[in-house]
């Protein structure tokens, strides 16, 4: 081989590595799963905008057909704003996401979805939910829009603030509840405000007990307001809920406007199933130290699921029985 040849074939050699980068970063991107996809809209979450359904029950409209069909199209609106916020939500965290053992197998964490098409989706949902709550009426649009500032303002603000973010989880859930009532135009009751705030702050306090167990000198890279918390100061506030709790449920249930309002004076009898699961939960929390998802362990804890089936069938039946 001449000398000029050699040469030719050594140059050929060294680019070739840089031909190798370029055809790999002229690849196309790896496109996200539909299963990976269906992960960051998190659908199991959804069934937290069942609180929608609340006012629909306890106002006695069930079976009136276009009460429904209302807020069944306001349940499929706050799931889409919702699956927008838990994407914008996944965004913001994605690098503390990967310090977690569990939140690191999420899709964005583990780059099986690039942050372009979570943007994409995070835009077009919060538009699809915003629209189709509009389209329900104005009243009902601005419940979505101020529950979707809510989720801005966690994000970015409140989740960082100790006690506050608590707060802001439950504000949340009372927002659905009034936007339930609203959809359907009938007034909700302060009794279910109150309830549903304390419960939710409630689960929110012992989600908060599980990360800082569960991630201990870690915690803090995970979320920065967890360095506010121990697990004393947790106890005594799940402690002080918790009575709160059923304490108002059952002023709820023996309250005379109520008593008139729903038609039976018997549904005192749903507060076993109140207790139960409360002490259910209590319990998970701290002998299986669960309770990192709440959802989840609802779903998948059989007891606790059959608890609040119970007490949902037992409700209803009193209420429209007028027992």
């Amino acid at each position: 081989m001449s000398r000029a040849e050699a040469h030719s074939a050594e140059a050929h050699r060294a680019e070739a590595p840089n031909t190798e980068a370029a055809a790999t970063a002229l690849a196309p991107a790896r496109v996200a799963s539909y299963r990976d996809i269906a992960q960051l809209l998190r659908p199991t979450q959804w069934s937290k905008n069942t609180v929608l359904f609340a006012a629909l029950i306890f106002a006695k409209h069930l079976f009136n057909l276009h009460d429904c069909i209302a807020v069944i199209l306001g349940f499929v609106a706050f799931c889409a704003v919702a699956s927008g916020a838990y994407v914008m939500n996944d965004l913001r965290d994605c690098e503390r996401d990967r310090q977690h053992p569990l939140k690191s197998l999420r899709p964005l964490p583990s780059g099986r979805v690039s942050r372009g098409t979570a943007i994409g989706l995070c835009v077009g949902l919060m538009l699809a939910g915003l629209t189709g709550a509009a389209a329900l009426g104005a009243s009902f649009g601005a419940m979505t829009c101020l529950y979707l500032l809510l989720q801005f303002a966690y994000t970015f603000w409140l989740k960082e603030v100790v006690i506050l973010d608590v707060f802001a989880i439950a504000a949340g859930f009372v927002i659905r509840a009034v936007a339930g009532g609203v959809v359907i135009n009938v007034p909700v009751s302060p009794w279910l405000i109150i309830c549903t705030f304390l419960l939710m702050c409630f689960l929110g306090f012992c989600k908060r007990r599980h990360e800082l167990v569960l991630l201990e000198d870690r915690a803090t890279d995970h979320r920065s307001s967890l360095r506010e918390y121990s697990p004393y100061f947790l106890d005594q506030m799940i402690s002080v809920v918790t009575a709160s709790t059923v304490v108002a449920y059952a002023i709820y249930t023996a309250s005379p406007e109520v008593i008139r309002k729903l038609g039976t004076d018997k549904l005192y009898l749903t507060i076993p199933f109140v207790l139960f699961g409360i002490f259910r939960y209590l319990y998970l929390v701290h002998q299986r130290e669960e309770g990192g998802n709440p959802t989840q362990l609802l779903l998948s804890d059989r007891p606790l699921l059959a608890d609040l089936l119970l007490w949902v069938v037992t409700a209803t039946v009193l209420i429209y029985l007028n027992l």
